[in-house]
Order: structure tokens, then sequence, then C-alpha cells
């Protein structure tokens, strides 16, 4: 009888020594032999499950941005009470930040997709798809904080979330070049958060306290929170513990498509 492959492990196993040659060299110049060579095993056989690089590159990115997902969502739906809108807005940005290996890793290969996409259209069109949904999240977000009274009404819009968006993206990039460390990153997102809701009372002090590197960032362990794990699928602006799902589910977007490669069997 023939043996049964785990086609989904197998092309999970392959983009996994990406991520090891983004880490240590990059992705600029990476071929798929060399992938080939670093999963050890043949050409042929990566070529079984990715006709090309650009869908190797697919499909690593969002399996890295679905683990980022996991993580977000399992930070947020572990917290004793419900989170409040800062707290959604500061582990969504914390976790678009290169502040571990394997975030580091999904930057890297997602940086070598948007250069590709730039010139491709195609490519191009579907890296633009998350911006918008995160910007909408995170507005709503605001929105919500507007109607609690912790954060000026005319602060709540699309241009103070993309403000944010852009914050963090930036302080990736920076992170990345070790122009600033994970610490002052995180430092200069506080900054800007308290612009907008005022600064914290007490770090520590439940739902609202903050979460740095070493207890809220930092998730090397594996993160397996059901999709469905808060109480529904919830609206845009994330309410109560819908906010869990839903952020993580943004944020991925954001990171990068959600493209799959062509089935072989």
């Amino acid at each position: 009888m023939p043996k049964k492959v785990d086609h989904e492990a197998r092309r999970q196993e392959i983009s996994a020594a990406l991520w090891r040659l983004a880490n240590t060299r990059g992705v600029d110049g990476v071929s798929l032999r060399d992938v080939a060579t670093e999963a050890g095993i043949s050409l042929g056989r990566i070529q079984h499950y990715f006709r090309n690089r650009d869908e190797l590159l697919l499909f690593a990115l969002r399996h890295i941005n679905h683990q980022a997902t996991e993580r977000i969502r399992q930070r947020l739906q572990a917290l004793e009470e419900e989170p409040t809108p800062r707290t959604v807005l500061r582990v969504c940005c914390a976790g678009m930040l290169p502040l571990d290996a394997e975030s580091r890793a999904g930057l890297l290969v997602g940086a070598a997709y948007y250069s590709r996409a730039v010139h491709d259209p195609a490519l191009g069109a579907e890296a633009r798809d998350g911006i918008p949904k995160l910007r909408d999240f995170f507005a709503g977000q605001l929105r919500l904080a507007a109607e609690r009274g912790e954060v000026p009404p005319e602060r709540a819009n699309e241009d103070e979330a993309m403000l944010l968006i852009a914050l963090a993206d930036g302080l990736a990039s920076y992170v990345l070049l070790g122009i600033h460390g994970p610490e002052q990153a995180l430092a200069l997102l506080d900054r800007q958060l308290d612009g907008l809701f005022g600064p914290e009372a007490t770090p520590g002090g439940g739902a609202g306290s903050r979460i740095g590197v070493g207890d809220g960032v930092d998730a090397d362990a594996d993160a397996s929170v059901d999709a469905g794990g808060g109480s529904g699928s919830g609206s845009d602006d994330g309410r109560g513990a819908d906010a869990g799902s839903d952020a993580g589910d943004h944020v991925g977007r954001e990171r990068g498509p959600a493209a799959k490669p062509t089935e072989r069997t």
C-alpha cells in the first residue's frame, strides 16, 4: 500500500527552510535549488509543490502570517479581563514588529514578496488588499474608545488608524536594520498610544496593562487557539471578546496575501 504523504506538512517543511535562509542571508537571490539544499530534498521534490519562487514566497508568507494571527488571538483571549481598545491596538501593532526570530523571518520573506509586487500588478493587488481592512478595524477600535470616553471623538478616524499602521510598519523596518531595539520600538508605540489615549495609569493593572517583549510579544510557543474561540465572528469594531479573533485576522491580512499555491498530487 503506498505511503500516504501529508502534502501540507511537506510544504511547511519547505517554507521553514526558506525562513532559515531568510534569517541567515536574506531572501534576495535565493533560488529553489538553494531552498532544496537547505531542506535536504531534491529540486524536483520542491517543484512538485511550488512551480516557482513566487509560489513559495506566497505560501511561506501566508503560513507565517497565520502563525502571527494565532499568537495575537491567544494573547488577547488569554487576558483575565475584556481587552480595552487600547490593548487590542497595542497587541496588533506589536504583532507587526520583528520581536523574535519567527516574526523577523516573516518580515524578510514579506519584503522579498513586496519587492516583486511593486512590478507585478497581480501580486501588487493582493499585497494591497489587507491594508484597508486593517485600517477599518483600527478605526473601529478608535471609535469604540471614543464611545467609552477614552479617545477624543475628533481623533477616532481612519487617518489616525493609518498613522498607527504606518508607525508599526516603519518601526518594523528600523528594528530589522538595528536602528531600534525591540524595547525602543515598543516604547515609541506606547508614546503614540499615549498621545491618543493619554498615559496609562498603572503598568500591570488588568486588561489595559502593557505587554512587553518578554511576556506579550516574544512568543515562541505554538499558539493553537481556534478561530472561533471568542464569542462569535464579531463586527469590524471588534467589540468585546470578538476582538481577539478579529484582531488577528486583520493583522494577518495586512502582513501579506493569503494565496495558496497550486495543489499537486
